[in-house]
């Protein structure tokens, strides 16, 4: 049996309930074997692979808060730790009720590697809560939101584990963190990204992820021999990520004409108003079903379908598996070029390798939703400078970012042959440079 297999085995019967987690240690060492194999006797001595599919340290507590009515309730909180070979733990925190060990494992492992790519110094992490803020007063929030910080104030700190937010965790959510978090230790420091402008947050954070991933998306466009320009591109997700990855389509050339919700989903054909978007869902808070009453044109469908719609680029940005293998049956027939990862893990691993095998180009999440973390650091480097750099900056740094990140992932899947295929290029490519540290830093 081979050191991959042989973790991938053992790996599996120490986490039997932990669907999540598995699928995505599988999918980046099965991607891993070439680096592996070359140096199968190193890394084995030196248990390389044990080391990264475990974490430093996994950290469970309770959450105690009351409602406005002054009923009592208890959530559960997670952080995982993974790795710090290259950096202090980075990794957002995610409120949602699904958040289970599982979901946060796999995020973190995920991101061990997606920060590696960004070439900044930051090891992987994750957190989060299966609090659901949706439909809580902001007092409720608050409230939840102290307690959960009073227990993870312990383990976090500028140079040892910087937190973001993700899901559920908005600059309202990390404002409450950021407040409980100096109360508590009386320090004033960078120990949370995602803050609000007048605290230490950063120009350009919040269209980060969603600008990043047309960057990366362009550059892999570019370099196939294709363009933006003209495409229709069907988005998924209603969230920060999707709107500013809409936003960022239209100024790029192409035509957004699709984005959803946990409810259902919006096809418009003179492609998605950016406004009417941002007003429903980040003013109103509202169903998608608002968007279609401002648009005539516009048409709501209740349950999935997004991947339905003919498009030339699909950029998932909900959430983990969304898009399966009969999506991406129908994107195929419907002629679709490319696939770029906007959320994390969106698409299943038989979706993906049926996308690889038509010739889509397929761009990973952990390489085309890097950007959101990438200026999570450049947040970091403003609040260690005492400064604040404009959006023009924020953003140039993170253009040139995504398109190295491009590059980087692209040539690595050269070099061990296996030119095109993005997954195997941005999972070695994040590898190596996490491996070499863990290498050089000792057992």
């Amino acid at each position: 049996m081979s050191y991959v297999d042989e973790v991938i085995k053992s790996t599996a019967e120490k986490n039997p309930n932990q669907p999540e987690f598995l699928q995505a240690v599988t999918e980046v060492l099965e991607s891993l074997r070439p680096v592996i194999e070359q140096n199968e006797d190193l890394y084995k001595r030196e248990a390389i692979l044990e080391r990264l599919v475990e974490p430093d340290r996994q950290i469970m507590f309770r959450v105690p808060w009351v409602d406005d009515e002054g009923n009592a309730h208890v959530n559960r909180g997670f952080r995982v730790q993974f790795n710090n070979a290259i950096g202090p733990y980075k990794g957002g925190i995610r409120l949602h009720p699904s958040v289970n060990l599982s979901i946060i494992k796999f995020l973190g492992f995920e991101q061990i590697f997606k920060n590696s790519l960004t070439s900044l110094p930051i090891g992987g992490g994750k957190g989060g809560s299966d609090f659901d803020p949706k439909g809580k007063s902001d007092r409720e929030i608050m409230r939840f939101c102290q307690s959960f910080m009073t227990e993870l104030y312990k383990y976090i700190g500028k140079d040892t584990d910087v937190p973001a937010g993700d899901i559920g965790t908005g600059a309202r959510e990390i404002g409450y963190m950021f407040g409980q978090y100096k109360r508590i230790t009386d320090l004033y420091e960078g120990v949370l990204t995602g803050k609000g402008l007048s605290f230490g947050g950063s120009l350009a954070r919040t269209e980060a992820t969603g600008y990043g991933l047309l960057y990366l998306t362009n550059e892999m466009l570019k370099c196939n021999g294709h363009t933006l320009e003209g495409k229709i591109c069907a988005v998924s997700g209603a969230g920060n990520v999707a709107t500013y990855a809409i936003q960022k389509c239209w100024q790029l050339g192409g035509k957004p004409v699709t984005c959803s919700d946990s409810t259902g989903w919006i096809y418009d054909p003179d492609g998605i108003d950016v406004a009417v978007l941002k007003d429903v869902k980040e003013v109103r808070r509202a169903r998608l079903t608002e968007y279609a009453k401002a648009r005539p044109n516009a048409e709501y469908h209740e349950g999935r379908g997004v991947w339905s719609v003919k498009c030339d680029v699909a950029l998932p940005c909900a959430t983990q598996n969304e898009l399966r293998i009969e999506d991406a049956k129908q994107l195929v027939a419907n002629g679709v070029i490319a696939v770029a990862e906007g959320a994390n893990m969106p698409t299943t691993l038989e979706a993906t390798q049926y996308l690889q095998e038509n010739g889509i180009l397929f761009a990973p999440g952990k390489a085309a939703n890097a950007g959101g973390v990438a200026t999570s650091a450049l947040e970091m480097s403003q609040n260690s400078e005492r400064l604040s750099w404009t959006f023009e900056e924020v953003d140039s740094k993170l253009k040139n970012i995504m398109v190295n990140i491009f590059h980087n992932m692209s040539d690595a899947a050269e070099k061990y042959g296996y030119a095109g295929n993005y997954v195997v290029g941005a999972n070695i490519a994040g590898f190596e440079k996490v491996a070499n540290a863990m290498l050089a830093q000792g057992f």
